[in-house]
């Protein structure tokens, strides 16, 4: 079985993709510098192939699209926001378990 891959995406591919995904959208707001956002890299990998096929997990680098990070006001890395048809509809900041990731969002795809 190949694994789901975590892709990045950029401040040209980000609203079109949100826009286009017929899944929900995890995404990683991480820079390369935070280590928390590293260590944080494999529990994605693990929720991207949980989920595969319900929700798509992708990452920004915030340094790469500023704007992007200052149009949803991340002030804190990493931050995880979930998307429903380009809307956030979830958020969490700092390192996570991959448990608690995924219980996370079970628990925000039941409340939309």
């Amino acid at each position: 079985m190949q694994s789901a891959t975590v892709r990045e995406l950029d401040a040209k591919s980000f609203a079109q993709f949100l826009h286009t995904s017929a899944e929900p959208v995890l995404v990683d707001f991480w820079a390369p510098w935070c280590g928390p956002c590293r260590a944080m890299a494999p529990r994605l990998d693990a929720v991207a192939d949980r989920f595969d096929g319900r929700v798509e997990v992708r990452k920004v680098n915030v340094d790469e699209a500023t704007g992007i990070a200052a149009a949803l006001q991340v002030r804190s890395i990493p931050t995880l926001m979930l998307f429903d048809k380009g809307e956030p509809i979830a958020q969490l900041v700092g390192l996570q378990t991959e448990q608690q990731l995924s219980d996370w969002i079970v628990k925000s795809i039941s409340q939309r």
